[in-house]
């Protein structure tokens, strides 16, 4: 049996059984790969049922000679643990060599947040005589408003903006659906910007219920996003390194510095374990003290 044979079959099992989302199958199937080049470099086909741990942890090393982050290096140990997982499962193996592999420590990195001036900088920035600067408005207004994922807003439906009752409804990891709060700032830009622009653009075929489009009338990249938000930052001069997902982290950091309960912003960023969501909580304390350290006679 070829490793082509193993890896479809891994393929089913993550979309079906484990209703995974395509960039997350992309990045287990990757790791696989990667596990498959070092194991069979030139002709050889060693299959995975000869593997042991001893060319796991060889594996390991490779990773780790290469100069991955710890990070990634956790990211595709945790990767072929599933592999091995899917293969015990289908009887395709008899032992887990994985389980004695060790991941490498990871502390916790705490992430890049925006002020809300430097949110308002970023927004006043926007060339609103443009077409694109109209949606641009909008759509950054509704990435803090509601603390999506890039894949999120881009996927944004039209039948899913229930904006007279102030909710969007998205689909997350795993094609997770949840609806999210949508404040009254966004909601404001997103009906002017599907009035005045986005009722003139010729929507291509597939697209007619994407919210964001770009001029040529499909929905709007990830890539797309990271430029116009990059190009905006260096607009205002603004020297931190930002990103979609950094509204999303100052979404999250300025709910919890203005006491929001961290079980409803769990919910809002559609976190499956709230211990994704405590680091927002580390993020507070460090507001705290810097708090403390400006304003306290002893500080």
């Amino acid at each position: 049996m070829s490793w082509k044979s193993y890896i479809i079959g891994y393929k089913s099992y993550l979309k079906l059984e484990k209703s995974l989302s395509a960039n997350s199958i992309d990045a287990y199937l990757h790791d696989v790969f990667l596990l498959d080049r070092f194991i069979n470099p030139s002709d050889s086909n060693t299959p995975p049922s000869e593997l042991n741990t001893e060319h796991l942890q060889a594996f390991v090393k490779w990773v780790n000679d290469v100069g991955l982050s710890a990070r990634s290096q956790a990211r595709i140990i945790s990767g072929i643990k599933s592999f091995f997982k899917y293969l015990l499962l289908e009887n395709l193996v008899t032992n887990d060599p994985s389980q004695l592999l060790e991941t490498p420590k990871l502390g916790r990195k705490l992430p890049d947040t925006l002020s809300v001036e430097d949110i308002n900088n970023l927004v006043a920035a926007i060339d609103l005589s443009k077409d694109e600067g109209t949606r641009n408005k909008a759509m950054l207004e509704t990435l803090y408003s509601c603390g999506l994922r890039v894949s999120e807003l881009v996927n944004l439906r039209i039948s899913n903006l229930h904006l007279a009752i102030g909710f969007i409804k998205v689909t997350g990891k795993g094609d997770k659906e949840r609806l999210v709060p949508i404040g009254s700032v966004a909601t404001k830009y997103i009906q002017i910007y599907m009035d005045s622009v986005r009722s003139h653009i010729d929507v291509k075929h597939g697209h007619e219920d994407s919210v964001f489009l770009s001029r040529r009338g499909t929905r709007l990249t990830r890539v797309m996003v990271f430029t116009i938000i990059r190009r905006l930052a260096e607009r205002i001069h603004l020297r931190k390194s930002i990103s979609p997902h950094t509204f999303r982290h100052s979404f999250a950091t300025h709910l919890i510095e203005g006491g929001a309960d961290l079980r409803a912003v769990q919910e809002m960023l559609g976190h499956e374990s709230i211990t994704t969501t405590e680091i927002y909580t580390h993020l507070d304390r460090s507001y705290l003290r810097q708090a403390i350290l400006k304003y306290h006679p002893r500080a």
